[in-house]
């Protein structure tokens, strides 16, 4: 398992790229150029870190795919359409974007997304993109939301089934997919059965902690690995029976918490014996 997080700064300098990765004492790294980047360049950074045995993990895309403007929609797609080529180009693990949403907010919730018809609308997008560019060294995947689909281990490998490419596979953030206080409070079993679920396919792992606050309905709130519920002993565990799979922090404010929270996941990791 090859930990990891952003670096802070820009990148022309593949060498400084790895020179600030490896000072944080990270295995993995997202993507340090965008789609904009010229073929010598995208060469030489993925140069750069096979030399230094740097994963790239993953290239991210953030837009709504199922976004009511059709002119918007087709912009989008056409945008995860070019971070996938250029996660093929450098030979990131993965590209990654989340399934789409009905909701006027690009990642909101809405009770159409789990109308049938949202779900033919995401297996063919997933299928438009994924045959645009037909990658054969990187892999096109969904992060779980918790109120979108894939939004669960069964809702993902029903995708995993109805989409059918070989080069679309799995980007798994468990944290997304605790949505109710009974998955939070028996996390360690969810965690369980996510990675017992979707273990073959996972390319690349998003890290974060959550707390169940006590104010009525319910709120669940992200954290930094170590202030939450999470049960990271189990976390690790898990992810570590995959092998050389990234395991990556994220949304965090500051390079001080990813410092705070690189040291906890280490800790962890030593308690229970997994490498980083």
């Amino acid at each position: 398992m090859r930990l990891g997080a952003p670096v802070y700064g820009s990148w022309s300098d593949p060498a400084d790229w790895v020179a600030a990765v490896r000072a944080k004492g990270y295995r993995a790294a997202y993507c340090p150029v965008g789609p904009e980047a010229d073929d010598a360049t995208v060469r030489a950074f993925a140069r750069a870190a096979e030399e230094a045995d740097l994963a790239i993990a993953e290239v991210g895309v953030w837009n709504n795919l199922l976004a009511a403007d059709a002119e918007e929609r087709e912009r989008n797609i056409a945008a995860c359409i070019a971070k996938l080529d250029l996660a093929e180009r450098i030979g990131a693990r993965c590209c990654v974007n989340i399934a789409g949403t009905r909701s006027a907010v690009w990642d909101g919730p809405d009770p159409s997304n789990y109308d049938p018809e949202t779900f033919d609308a995401i297996v063919e997008t997933t299928r438009r993109i994924v045959d645009a560019v037909k990658p054969k060294r990187t892999f096109y995947t969904l992060e779980p939301m918790p109120w979108m689909l894939p939004d669960s281990p069964d809702s993902y490998l029903e995708l995993l089934r109805a989409v059918d490419r070989p080069s679309f596979a799995v980007h798994l953030d468990p944290v997304n997919m605790v949505n109710s206080p009974p998955k939070f409070l028996r996390n360690a079993e969810f965690l369980r059965e996510c990675f017992s679920n979707l273990g073959p396919w996972v390319k690349s792992i998003h890290a974060k902690d959550m707390v169940l606050g006590t104010k009525l309905t319910v709120h669940l709130d992200e954290a930094r690995p170590g202030l939450g519920g999470i049960d990271y002993r189990a976390f690790l565990t898990c992810a570590a029976e995959l092998g050389d799979v990234p395991f990556l922090l994220e949304h965090l404010p500051s390079e001080v918490d990813y410092d705070a929270a690189a040291s906890y996941v280490r800790s962890v990791a030593a308690e229970v014996g997994v490498e980083l």
